[in-house]
């Protein structure tokens, strides 16, 4: 079980809306913090994992129930 600090819903929500709800609650949170994310949109397995590359932020974990996908992104710590 991986600890977080904050936690975001996007169930529903459609590309480009998951990465960019993501990237407000990254903005906000301290450097370390991890952020849970539940999605409904199967793109966000490319999407989230190309976010978090592309701006540094550790992808910690990533799985699926059903129709439901779970990640776990930390903060980047500068």
């Amino acid at each position: 079980m991986i600890d977080y600090q904050h936690e975001l819903d996007t169930q529903g929500l459609y590309c480009p809306e998951p990465v960019m709800m993501l990237h407000g609650v990254v903005r906000k949170m301290k450097p370390g913090e991890v952020v849970k994310i539940t999605a409904t949109d199967p793109s966000t397995e490319r999407d989230i994992t190309k976010f978090c590359n592309f701006l540094g932020h550790p992808l910690l974990a990533s799985e699926q129930d059903g129709e439901l996908y779970f990640y776990w992104v930390q903060k980047k710590v500068s």
